[in-house]
C-alpha cells in the first residue's frame, strides 16, 4: 500500500468516526426526553394560540412639513389573534422617528394605538420612515406602519 492510499484511508476513517460521534450527540439529547417534551410544547402552543397585530392603516402621509416641525400620528391596531398581544419593542430606521406603544397586553379582538412622533429638524425633501415591532407574535419581529412627508426648508 502506498503512502497516499494510507493517508486517504486515515482521512476517511476520521471522517466516518466524526460523523458517528456527531450523530450520537444529537440523538442522545432527543433520546433522553423521548420527544415527549417537544410534543407537550407543541400541544401547549396550540392551546395558547397566537396573537396577530393588524393595523387599520399601514401608511400615513403628513404631506408638506416645515423643517424643524414635530408631527405625530396615532396608528390604530387590533389584536386579531386568539391570545393576548404584548408589544415588547418598537423602533424606527432613524432616531428622528419615535414610536410609543401600549405596555399592557391587548386582548384578542381589542384595539389600541401606537403613537409615532417625527422630528423633521435637519431634514429636507421627501422622507419615509418605517416602524419595526417586536412582540409575542409569530414571527417575533413584524413590519409596522410607515410615515411619509416632504420636508420644506424654513424661509
Amino acid at each position: 500500500m502506498g503512502r497516499t492510499q494510507y493517508y486517504m484511508r486515515k482521512i476517511f476513517f476520521y471522517l466516518i468516526a466524526g460523523s458517528l460521534v456527531a450523530g450520537a450527540c444529537n440523538s442522545s439529547n432527543t433520546g433522553k426526553t423521548g420527544g415527549q417534551e417537544t410534543a407537550a410544547a407543541a400541544t401547549a402552543d396550540s392551546v395558547k394560540g397566537t396573537p396577530v397585530i393588524a393595523f387599520d392603516e399601514m401608511v400615513h402621509n403628513f404631506g408638506n412639513v416645515t423643517e424643524g416641525e414635530k408631527v405625530e400620528y396615532d396608528f390604530k391596531f387590533t389584536n386579531t389573534g386568539d391570545r393576548d398581544l404584548l408589544i415588547t419593542d418598537a423602533t424606527s430606521s432613524c432616531g428622528c422617528t419615535v414610536p410609543d406603544w401600549p405596555k399592557e397586553p391587548i386582548k384578542p379582538g381589542q384595539s389600541s394605538y401606537m403613537k409615532v412622533v417625527f422630528n423633521s429638524a435637519g431634514k429636507e425633501g421627501y422622507t419615509e420612515k418605517e416602524i419595526i415591532i417586536r412582540a409575542n407574535t409569530k414571527p417575533e419581529q413584524v413590519q409596522g406602519p410607515k410615515i411619509q412627508c416632504t420636508i420644506l426648508k424654513q424661509k
